[in-house]
C-alpha cells in the first residue's frame, strides 16, 4: 500500500480535526502484497517442520532425544513473541512500526537456513534450530497485528484467509522441494552415514532465498499507518479496549508463583527418583511448571517495589487480564496445537518405520520414506489453500465455531488412520482432512481473536495468544517421548494416534466460545 492510500487529510494532520474517519478499505493487490511475506516466513517454517527430524536422525539423535531437541522451537517462541509484540506496539521508526521487524528477522532466518544443512554434529544443529526459530519468530509476529492495523474489522478475516492462503503455497513448495529436487533435477537424496544428503541441502538454501526475498517484497511494496493515524479512525479504541484490568497485587503474584515453583521443583525430584521407570524429557514440565512460578515471583517482586510501568509486568498484566473471548480460545488451541507439534516431531519416524519397515537412516527405504514425508507435508499445505478459500463459505452456510469444529474434526480423524493405513500411498486421503485442519487453525480463531482485542495492543496480545500455541508444544515434546518408549514400545506411530485425540478434543472445546455473531 503506498502513501496515496490514506486520505490526504488524516496525512497531513490527523489531530487537526475531531472528527473520526472510517479506516480504508484496501484492494485485494493491497492485501496481497501486504501479506505476501508470509509465504516467505512458511517456507522456513515447512523446511523446519518436514526435514528437521531427518537431519537430527542422520547426525544421530534417538527417538528419545527428538522431543528434547524440538523444543527449541516453542520455547523462542514463548519469550520471543510477546516481547516482539510488545516492542511493535511502541515501535515508530522511518521503516514503520512492524515492517522492521519483518526485515531484520527476515535477514537472520534466510542466513541460519543457509548454516542448518550444514551442521557437523547433532547439537551444533540443534542450537542452528533455536536461533532460526527466533529469527522466524521475529519475523512473524508483527505480521498477526499487521492485519489488525492495515484493515478494518470487515476485512480482517479476509486478511487472515489470505495469510492462510500464502502460508498454503509457501508451505506445499518447501515441503516437497527434498522431493522435487531428487526427482526432477536428479540431485541425490542419500548420502554416507552422518551426512545430510545433497537434496536436503539445496532445498534449504533456496528456502533462504524466497523467505527474504517475500518478506522484502511485502517491506517494500506496504506503508503502514502511523499511531497517529491510527487513533484517528473510528475504529480506534481506548488502549484497554473495553477490557476490566484488575489489577494484581504483589502478594497474588508472589502466592501464586510459590505454589507453581514449588509444584515445579517437586515434581522434578519425583522425575528424578524415578527416572529409570520415566524419561528425561519430562523434566522439561518440571522446569515450565517452575519457570512460571518464578515469572511470577518476578512481577510480584516488581509490584512491590512499584515497578510496575515496564515491558515485563505489562505482560505480565494482560496475560491475567485477557478477554473472555481469548480466554476460551486458548483452550481451543491448546488442543489444536499439541497434535501438530507431535506430527511434525514424529511423522517422519512413523512413516519409515511404520510404512517403510526401516530405521536405517543410510538406507534407501528410509530416505525414499523420508521423502514421502515432504510429499504428504505438501499434501496438507496444498489442501489448506483450498480450504483457506472454502473456509469463508463454510462459515456463512453455519457460523465460526461449527467450522473449526468440523474441520478439527477431519484433523483427528486424519491422524488416527495412520495407525490403520498399511499403504503409505493412501496416507495422502488423512493428510487432506489434516489440511483442512491447518488452514482452520490458522484462520478461525485469529479471525474471532482480532475483534476482541484493542488495537493499541493488537501486537503484545497476539503475542500472548502463542503462549497457547507453544505451552501444548512443550508438553507434547515433555511426555510423546515417555508415551512412545515406556507406553507404545517404541512405536512413533501411536503419537500421531494420541495428536488425533487431542484435536478431537479441541474441536468439542470450540462450542465453549461465544462469539458475537451469534
Amino acid at each position: 500500500m503506498q502513501s496515496s492510500d490514506i486520505p490526504a487529510d488524516v496525512q497531513s494532520n490527523p489531530e487537526a480535526t475531531p472528527l473520526k474517519r472510517h479506516k480504508p478499505e484496501l484492494n485485494f493487490w493491497q492485501i496481497w502484497n501486504m501479506c505476501f511475506g508470509f509465504m516467505g516466513i512458511q517456507f522456513g517454517f515447512a523446511l523446519q517442520n518436514a526435514n528437521v527430524s531427518r537431519v537430527f536422525q542422520t547426525l544421530g539423535a534417538d527417538y528419545n532425544n527428538m522431543a528434547l531437541l524440538w523444543v527449541a522451537a516453542p520455547i523462542t517462541g514463548l519469550i520471543v513473541q510477546p516481547i516482539i509484540g510488545y516492542l511493535s506496539d511502541n515501535t515508530w521508526s522511518r521503516m514503520g512500526r512492524r515492517r522492521p521487524f519483518f526485515l531484520y528477522g527476515a535477514i537472520a532466518a534466510s542466513l541460519a537456513l543457509f548454516v542448518m544443512p550444514n551442521s557437523p554434529t547433532l547439537w551444533v544443529a540443534a542450537g542452528m534450530l533455536w536461533i532460526m526459530d527466533a529469527s522466524i519468530n521475529v519475523s512473524m509476529e508483527p505480521f498477526r497485528a499487521f492485519v489488525g492495523d492495515m484493515l478494518p474489522r470487515k476485512q480482517r478475516a479476509l486478511g487472515y484467509a489470505m495469510q492462510s492462503f500464502f502460508i498454503g503455497v509457501g508451505a506445499v513448495v518447501a515441503s516437497a522441494l527434498p522431493w522435487m529436487m531428487t526427482n526432477w533435477m536428479g540431485i541425490s537424496n542419500v548420502a554416507e552415514p552422518g551426512k545430510i544428503p545433497d537434496s536436503v541441502k539445496f532445498a534449504f538454501y533456496a528456502g533462504g532465498a524466497v523467505f527474504f526475498l517475500a518478506v522484502l517484497w511485502t517491506v517494500l511494496r506496504t506503508k503502514e499507518y502511523s499511531p497517529e493515524e491510527l487513533a484517528s479512525f473510528d475504529d480506534a479504541e481506548p488502549e484497554q479496549g473495553g477490557i476490566e484490568y484488575v489489577e494484581r497485587s504483589a502478594g497474588k503474584y508472589l502466592r501464586s508463583g510459590t505454589i507453581w515453583l514449588g509444584v515445579g521443583l517437586i515434581l522434578a525430584w519425583l522425575i528424578d527418583a524415578n527416572i529409570e521407570k520415566l524419561d528425561k524429557n519430562l523434566y522439561l514440565m518440571a522446569g515450565g511448571l517452575a519457570c512460571f512460578g518464578l515469572a511470577q515471583l518476578v512481577a510480584g517482586w516488581l509490584a512491590s517495589k512499584g515497578k510496575n510501568k515496564n515491558g515485563y509486568s505489562q505482560v505480565m498484566s494482560d496475560l491475567f487480564n485477557m478477554p473472555e473471548a481469548m480466554k476460551k480460545l486458548a483452550v481451543v488451541q491448546f488442543f489444536s496445537w499439541f497434535p501438530l507439534f507431535a506430527m511434525w516431531i514424529y511423522t517422519t519416524a512413523a512413516v519409515t518405520s511404520h510404512h517403510y519397515g526401516s530405521t536405517d537412516t543410510s538406507s534407501v527405504l528410509y530416505n525414499q520414506g523420508a521423502d514421502w514425508v515432504g510429499v504428504l507435508f505438501a499434501v496438507y499445505n496444498g489442501i489448506s489453500i483450498l480450504a483457506a478459500i472454502l473456509i469463508p463459505q463454510m462459515v456463512k452456510l453455519t457460523n465460526l465455531r461449527l467450522t473449526h469444529l468440523f474441520n478439527l474434526g477431519l484433523g483427528g480423524l486424519g491422524f488416527i488412520s495412520f495407525l490403520f493405513i498399511q499403504d503409505p500411498k493412501w496416507l495422502v486421503v488423512p493428510m487432506i482432512g489434516v489440511g483442512f485442519a491447518w488452514a482452520s487453525i490458522l484462520s478461525v480463531p485469529y479471525a474471532i481473536l482480532s475483534n476482541a482485542l484493542p488495537v493499541a495492543k493488537m501486537g503484545l496480545f497476539m503475542g500472548i495468544f502463542n503462549f497457547f500455541i507453544v505451552i501444548p508444544q512443550i508438553l507434547a515434546a515433555s511426555i510423546l517421548g515417555f508415551l512412545v518408549t515406556k507406553i507404545f514400545d517404541g512405536q512413533p506411530v501411536f503419537a500421531l494416534v494420541v495428536g488425533g485425540v487431542s484435536m478431537l478434543i479441541a474441536g468439542l472445546m470450540t462450542l465453549r466460545v461465544r462469539i458475537q455473531e451469534e
